[in-house]
């Protein structure tokens, strides 16, 4: 494997000619629903930069939606996978086990919040892991109400899009959904009416006195929040909420879940987001980061909780492949190795100071706000009135894009543009990431 050199390289067009003849053969081929966000067809993916057929080199900032933290073809990942690949390619854990997808929970019990006993199950990606994460919470409580909050994204199999909030373009015209799903409000700080600083109890009081009045906490098996919401549009709860909610879990024998799909593994600057506020879930569910590009998703949590679903009642034929499963051990070296939450931090604290700068100078800038490599932008028509305006969003984006700088937008209004990068990118590549944005700023 050659290293891809770390500098940003525009030799044609973007997308260039084979991208294009690709974008054709695609069209004929793949179904219509499938999107993406820019037609450039990769050809390696190292570090900071993809690189594409036509020979340009772009700057990450979208990690494959947080996915590739540790970089696209990180050494480890390819040493452990590749020979895992030499000695088998699957049994399936439920027919016979293997030692890699042990090693992994052993890992999960390890790394994830709380010090009590804790078990794991392996399935494939984030929507699998929340909705399996639903089923061991109504074993275990023997109820079936669940509660989402709004702005929420839990997945596009049909009781995740129940759980998720936004209707285009994961749920629009795929109905019926799954029943007995309740949304409430969330600590959105910078929409909140009476102001950020009231946010958290205000939020978390009106959302307690929803599932006690409309559902009553006793038909409740599990409350499940993301710590920092990614689709919704990295909306990090108002200080205070996140503990309510739990107290409120706890107190009546509601399963609290940690949706950290997007958030976890070392990408808001600790191992999980929630950790910010010394939350411990009884069940988390993860996926994205966690095997450095390879499809692999876990629930974690509580021992007693965990062994509440019978046996042969969790599973999945690929469920914890042993090749995902060598890929995520390479992927927690790489992250333990290089202290990736160090590096997050850094890179909050370099993106949000030249994000900062930019607000003062571009008024349509509304809010800053994320975490660690977890950082997005807000944009409004005006400060005062807040209107959303995902036309400045998309046009952002799409100028980022021709500059060979990929970004992804986000949020319930379409006006929030989103950065994920790598958490292994040099500072060098970000600054220059920060400058095409800058750049497009000054064209939109």
């Amino acid at each position: 494997m050659t290293a891809v050199p770390q500098e940003r390289k525009l030799v044609t067009a973007i997308p260039g000619p084979k991208s294009q003849e690709l974008q054709a053969r695609r069209l004929g081929a793949v179904a219509r629903g499938v999107g993406s966000v820019l037609p450039v067809f990769t050809k390696r993916l190292d570090g900071g930069i993809l690189e594409d057929v036509d020979g340009n080199r772009l700057i990450d900032f979208g990690s494959g939606i947080a996915v590739t933290s540790v970089g696209g073809s990180a050494e480890a990942v390819v040493r452990r996978a590749t020979a895992q690949l030499a000695d088998f390619t699957h049994t399936c854990f439920m027919v016979t086990p293997y030692e890699g997808y042990v090693e992994v929970c052993e890992a999960l019990a390890e790394l994830t919040p709380g010090d009590h006993a804790k078990k794991s199950a392996l399935f494939n990606s984030g929507a699998e892991a929340v909705e399996n994460a639903v089923k061991i919470a109504r074993a275990y409580t023997k109820r079936q109400a669940v509660v989402v909050f709004d702005h929420g994204y839990h997945g596009r199999t049909n009781l995740t899009m129940a759980l998720t909030a936004k209707n285009m373009p994961y749920k629009h015209g795929f109905g019926p959904f799954a029943p007995e799903v309740y949304r409430v409000p969330v600590a959105y700080g910078y929409r909140w009416p009476t102001g950020a600083e009231n946010c958290g109890p205000e939020a978390a009081a009106q959302a307690i006195d929803q599932i006690t009045k409309q559902i009553g906490a006793e038909n409740v098996a599990a409350i499940i929040i993301e710590p920092v919401l990614g689709e919704g549009g990295f909306i990090e709860p108002a200080k205070g909420f996140l503990p309510a909610i739990v107290e409120f879990a706890n107190d009546n024998g509601i399963v609290f879940v940690a949706d950290e799909i997007q958030s976890g593994f070392c990408r808001t600057g600790q191992w999980f987001a929630c950790e910010d506020e010394g939350i411990v879930p009884d069940l988390i569910t993860t996926a994205k980061g966690i095997a450095g590009g390879l499809p692999l998703a876990a629930v974690t949590g509580r021992a007693e909780i965990m062994d509440a679903a019978h046996a042969g009642g969790l599973g999945g034929t690929y469920g914890g492949n042993p090749v995902a499963c060598a890929g995520a051990l390479g992927s927690i070296e790489t992250m333990k190795e290089l202290d990736l939450n160090a590096k997050a931090k850094e890179i909050e604290s370099l993106m949000k100071a030249r994000l900062s700068a930019m607000q003062e100078k571009y008024e349509i800038i509304g809010d800053i706000r994320g975490r660690g490599a977890m950082i997005a932008i807000e944009l409004v028509k005006d400060p005062a009135s807040k209107t959303p305006n995902p036309e400045a969003a998309a046009a952002l984006a799409k100028a980022c894009h021709a500059e060979g700088v990929i970004v992804l937008t986000c949020g319930t209004y379409g006006n929030v543009l989103r950065f994920l990068p790598p958490l292994v990118i040099g500072e060098d590549l970000l600054n220059e990431g920060l400058d095409v944005i800058e750049a497009a700023f000054a064209t939109v």
